[in-house]
């Protein structure tokens, strides 16, 4: 169960894993929500339960199946780290994932302490990548339980929405950072201040910088530019380049 992904900092999505629940100020006007609805609504049989937590074993094995290397977001549709996602299915998700070394996954959660808890029973290739959203000040402890897994090569922050100000990011030991503004129908501003403060913070600390989107209602008009350009930095994958890396170089 892979898709084509538009999303700005990945190649293709892959959810063994449907369905969610809100924990935060991010997840208010979550788009994988209204995803889920409108699929539902559509018949797609990957989606009867709408948005409830869903495993699709089926879906496992789909990344052998891909013969160049993809950088691959995991569970775009859910959160891998769950509580309604067993322990023994996370672990196969990992075993997927280092079977398969050209590959680079990318897994974002908003649940940093079962992460933080579950860590040292995953294992962690150099192409799995783990990073935590981190929508305004209120959460910033995810951070902190992001740096207790330290098998990760790459751990990464998603400040998108971003709903506040984050100044004084604890950035030792965090290796990219993508900031992007809330899009969809109810769309909360962001401020460019608060933009440009992260990426002072990250330049200060040598941290590789991506910006997604300014967002709103229609974030295909307001674009992506900061400051007339596009910030594409992405962490080094290896000795395969995407195409995402060379657009990073330009």
């Amino acid at each position: 169960m892979s898709t084509q992904s538009s999303i700005e900092w990945t190649e293709i999505t892959w959810n063994p894993v449907t369905g969610c629940s809100k924990v935060s100020e991010g997840c208010r006007f979550c788009y994988a929500e209204r995803m889920a609805t409108r699929l539902k609504a559509m018949g797609q049989k990957r989606y009867v339960n709408g948005f409830t937590v869903t495993l699709h074993a089926d879906a496992l094995e789909d990344p052998f199946k891909w013969k160049n290397p993809r950088v691959v977001f995991v569970n775009s549709m859910s959160d891998l780290f769950h509580e309604n996602v067993s322990v023994d299915f996370i672990k196969k998700i990992f075993e997927i994932m280092a079977r398969c070394p050209r590959h680079t996954f990318q897994i974002l959660t908003k649940r940093s302490r079962r992460l933080a808890e579950l860590s040292d029973s995953l294992p962690w290739p150099s192409n799995v990548w783990i990073g935590v959203s981190v929508e305004n000040i209120r959460v910033i402890h995810r951070i902190h339980d992001l740096k207790k897994v330290v098998s990760a090569k790459v751990r990464f922050l998603s400040c998108e929405p971003l709903l506040g100000p984050l100044t004084r990011l604890p950035l030792d030991g965090i290796n990219w950072v993508i900031v992007g503004g809330e899009s969809g129908p109810k769309a909360r501003p962001i401020d460019e201040k608060w933009v440009k403060d992260i990426l002072t913070q990250c330049e200060s600390k040598s941290v590789p910088f991506f910006f997604k989107q300014w967002g709103g209602v229609r974030k295909d008009l307001t674009g992506r530019l900061l400051d007339g350009r596009i910030y594409d930095q992405m962490p080094p994958r290896g000795p395969v380049q995407s195409q995402l890396q060379v657009m990073a170089s330009l």
